[in-house]
């Protein structure tokens, strides 16, 4: 079975464990997602079975928005509830000071990504390393933020809402505004609101070829030669521009690259979706 769709991920199972569940429902052996949660994190969390496993990377998934709550006062080594070892009681702020903290941060952004976080250091995951309580030395990393604001301050809880490029880290966003404020804090609850368009839908199955970030061609060719993958002439291509590209035929999709005047298959023969 072929299916693209959103799951809404519970609070404290793993985005890899939560596809065993999504097997057993759904029936089927081969199960993929994108775009990890951490355990704490709740939302939005794309899914796909059967050979559109294979589509991850070609999706249009940006940008993401997050909802968060930050606990002022809080302090965690993992910069989320997970980990809290030590809460302090913290004077109110005034909620304008909270709020400029917050959209200080709009913009381009450089920092350092968490050291509890999935990023391999000499082929370890540098959670992995911090569990073994090994010293961690990660790079800055440069992420967009679009839109951060404060949704709410009941204290000691900031609840605000950021739309950020892929591969930025919340929980590292809440340690900034936590910075600015002079005061220890930590994520307590993380929820993926949307990736791009892809939002939570109860499941709805959705049609992963309207979904790509990579531009359609049109092959004018015999269409059983890409259908059985043979070898393809650049002259029956419409565009003929290097870059990668979507291909319809009647019966199947392939994903091909045009480099220097060469074809290659990247991804071919996927089954285009049935009609519910």
């Amino acid at each position: 079975m072929n299916r693209l769709f959103v799951v809404n991920k519970p609070i404290f199972v793993s985005s890899n464990r939560y596809m065993g569940y999504v097997k057993r429902k759904y029936n089927t052996k081969k199960v993929g997602f994108s775009g990890t949660l951490d355990p704490f994190a709740t939302g939005c969390l794309i899914v796909a079975t059967g050979q559109y496993t294979k589509l991850f990377q070609y999706l249009d998934k940006t940008p993401k928005t997050y909802r968060a709550t930050l606990w002022l006062g809080a302090n965690s080594p993992s910069l989320d509830i997970e980990n809290v070892d030590t809460i302090q009681e913290v004077a109110p702020f005034d909620k304008e000071e909270i709020a400029n903290a917050i959209t200080s941060l709009q913009g381009e952004l450089t920092y350092y990504p968490p050291k509890f976080c999935a990023k391999k250091i000499d082929g370890k995951r540098a959670y992995e390393l911090m569990r073994e309580g090994k010293e961690v030395a990660l790079k800055t990393i440069t992420s967009t933020i679009h839109a951060i604001k404060l949704l709410n301050y009941n204290h000691p809880f900031v609840h605000f809402e950021a739309t950020v490029s892929e591969g930025t880290y919340i929980r590292s966003l809440g340690a900034l505004i936590a910075d600015k404020l002079g005061v220890d804090a930590t994520l307590s609850s993380l929820h993926r609101v949307c990736e791009g368009k892809f939002h939570y839908d109860n499941e709805k199955a959705l049609n992963p070829f309207e979904h790509l970030a990579i531009p359609r061609n049109t092959y004018t060719g015999d269409e059983s030669y890409l259908e059985l993958g043979k070898k393809l002439s650049l002259e029956y291509f419409q565009t003929k521009e290097d870059g990668i590209y979507l291909v319809e035929t009647e019966n199947f999709y392939s994903i091909i690259e045009i480099k220097g005047g060469t074809i290659t298959y990247k991804l071919n023969r996927l089954e285009k979706p049935k009609e519910d």
